[in-house]
């Protein structure tokens, strides 16, 4: 089994890379926030292990980024004992949480806790979607889109910027592929038809999730934005093949595979 282990104290990662592979784990470390959530995405680790005071990015902006594609089980190792940390974290979607200092048999049994809850038999989570000419990073926060395909119109098509408040700028740019500007609103929107590939997501489910529980009625937000999404995206914005309206209920991304559903009525 492969666990990530993210600290920024070198005598740390030290120590449990050697107690820990003495113990059959294969451990990948990182010593900061930002190499932690690359090597989460290159390596598939089956647990991840972080400290919350970590250099470029913190502990619970690990998480966040982690959360956006992955349901890895994360267990916080961290010095701060105050209540309000260990919420934050649990709530940005940490698994368990360990304060330092620590016995290594209480650390093995969280370890162990949480590997037991892992699916047998799966593959690795793919951060990356492709459907039609647009490839989207869900780690790395872009999208892309490749040549040979229709930009779609209207403004924002394309630019060389990442999603989500341009994260990642430019990222595939060196593959041919032109970089698309998302605001970090498109960006939440996509990110969760994503992880729910045709699927009904209801009008009420995105506004709650982007915009809060008090704007759960406000249908014509998602009109404004969908109709922004495809012209970035769609091949034909007025003829959506992916980001598809089901009348009167919400959206549903469908992917290639899928690409000849249409609207319902």
């Amino acid at each position: 089994m492969k666990i990530l282990i993210a600290d920024d104290d070198p005598q740390i990662l030290r120590a449990l890379k050697v107690t820990l592979g003495a113990r059959g784990y294969d451990v990948v470390t990182a010593a900061d926030g930002r190499e932690a959530l690359d090597l989460a995405a290159s390596r598939h680790p089956d647990l991840v292990m972080l400290d919350l005071g970590m250099p470029h990015l913190d502990g619970v902006e690990v998480i966040t980024g982690l959360r956006g594609w992955s349901t890895v089980p994360i267990l916080v190792v961290s010095g701060r004992t105050d209540a309000a940390d260990k919420v934050e974290a649990l709530d940005a979607g940490a698994d368990d949480y360990v304060t330092k200092p620590f016995s290594m048999d209480e650390l093995l049994a969280r370890i162990r806790a949480q590997t037991r809850r892992l699916p047998s038999g799966t593959d690795d989570e793919q951060p990356v979607v492709t459907f039609g000419d647009v490839q989207v990073d869900l780690a790395a926060k872009t999208v892309v889109r490749r040549p040979g395909g229709s930009t779609g119109g209207g403004p924002g098509a394309g630019g060389a910027a990442g999603a989500g408040g341009g994260a990642g700028a430019g990222s595939g740019a060196g593959s041919g592929g032109t970089a698309v500007r998302l605001t970090p609103t498109e960006w939440k929107i996509l990110e969760l038809l994503l992880h729910s590939p045709d699927k009904l997501i209801t009008r009420e489910t995105i506004l709650t999730e982007v915009w809060g529980p008090f704007h759960a009625k406000d249908t014509g937000y998602l009109r404004l934005y969908f109709a922004q999404l495809r012209k970035k995206l769609e091949p034909m914005p007025a003829a959506p093949r992916h980001l598809v309206t089901v009348l009167g209920m919400g959206y549903r991304f469908v992917p290639d595979a899928g690409a000849e559903v249409v609207e319902e009525a």
